[in-house]
């Protein structure tokens, strides 16, 4: 096993919050196969909003919509094509439910969701910094979709349907479970493009929904669902413990080692012998420069994977440290015990120098 490994981080659209989410959404809205054309008969508006002032994010409307406007955390239906500035289309959505606020689509789109109105159409340009960078996106699965680096994306996107979620306690078990390790996998994404603090903010997400603590998750539903098993919340726990490494891994690359810190003992107080947890716990006091405590977590979660490649690597590599350390203390321990030797001599020395001197005085008198 390896301990760095992280679970499938694949392009995760979340659009399958849960199957109940869906159904509501999809029976109060009819499921368009192309954005739907416009009724209205106010003309749309044709100037730009420049939403952040500098030109990076622009958004034009297409159809005018209703007066409603989602917030954040609202769960919303959109439809949604993205084109390079060629033309090529490198994304394309229908009906894809996503929670606002919770980075589920590139941030640009993300933000201008908020300011839309239910039914609008709008034309959305995107800079590179809020689409996806100087990475790009490479689509493993339709390569011709695949997003260069530095590029700027324009959308064409229509607003759908928007609600209030549910409140979390109200949740099934099944339906908390599902959303929160959507969001994981989510955090994963942004963990591979090295967007840690989006990856911060997603697993932050997931842990609301995977926190048995809170009311609603052990309790029965209205509809009579069933109270969840001990094995429902043990596999619950593990989810959580997933969400936590990786919370304290992404905690770790920004310098939040406190943080970090915490995160990782969420981990090894219910699972004292997680191999993942033990060598990251060594890596953020490593961090800290904390060596000596560090070699002992690695050396404990050595012991339990001794297979483990990367864990022996950074064992090593800490062992060498503190000993080169200790091998440097000791040289200036030695040269600060040698200075102080020569200044002792040099101070007893003295009296006698200034004795001859005297005897030297009085001889020649």
């Amino acid at each position: 096993m390896d301990a760095e490994k992280s679970s499938s981080s694949s392009f995760e659209d979340l659009s399958n919050i849960n199957e109940q989410e869906r159904a509501e959404m999809n029976s109060q809205q009819p499921e368009p196969s192309e954005p739907t054309p416009s009724t209205s008969k106010e003309e749309p508006k044709e100037e730009y909003m420049d939403i952040l002032g500098n030109g990076t994010l622009l958004k034009k409307v297409l159809q005018e919509g209703t007066d409603e406007r989602p917030e954040g955390r609202d769960i919303a239906v959109i439809n949604f094509t993205g084109r390079l500035e060629d033309g090529t289309i490198v994304e394309q959505e229908q009906g894809m439910v996503v929670q606002i606020d919770d980075v589920e689509v590139v941030q640009g789109l993300d933000m201008t969701l908020k300011l839309m109105n239910v039914g609008e159409r709008a034309e959305v340009i995107v800079d590179a910094r809020f689409a996806y960078g100087d990475q790009g996106y490479k689509n493993e699965d339709h390569p011709e979709r695949s997003v260069p680096p530095n590029a700027k994306i324009t959308y064409t996107v229509e607003l759908v349907s928007s609600k209030e979620e549910s409140d979390l306690e109200s949740k099934t078990y099944a339906a908390r479970k599902d959303i929160g390790n959507k969001k994981r996998l989510r955090g994963n994404f942004w963990m591979k493009r090295q967007e840690y603090n989006l990856a911060i903010q997603s697993y932050r997400r997931a842990l609301e929904y995977l926190d048995e603590s809170e009311g609603g998750i052990t309790k029965p539903t209205a509809d009579g669902e069933a109270e969840p098993t001990n094995a429902d919340l043990q596999e619950l726990l593990e989810d959580r413990m997933k969400v936590y490494n990786n919370l304290a891994l992404a905690q770790l690359k920004i310098g939040a080692n406190d943080a970090a810190l915490k995160s990782v003992d969420h981990v090894l107080q219910c699972q004292p012998s997680n191999t993942k947890a033990l060598f990251r716990k060594g890596k953020i006091l490593h961090a800290k420069g904390e060596t000596k405590e560090a070699i002992a977590f690695l050396q404990k979660a050595a012991t339990l994977d001794e297979d483990d490649k990367l864990i022996q690597s950074e064992l090593s590599k800490m062992i060498l440290k503190s000993k080169r350390e200790a091998r440097n203390e000791k040289d200036l321990y030695q040269k600060m015990l040698g200075h102080a030797q020569k200044l002792e001599q040099k101070q007893k020395a003295a009296p006698v120098a200034q004795n001859q001197e005297a005897s030297k005085v009085k001889t020649a008198r």
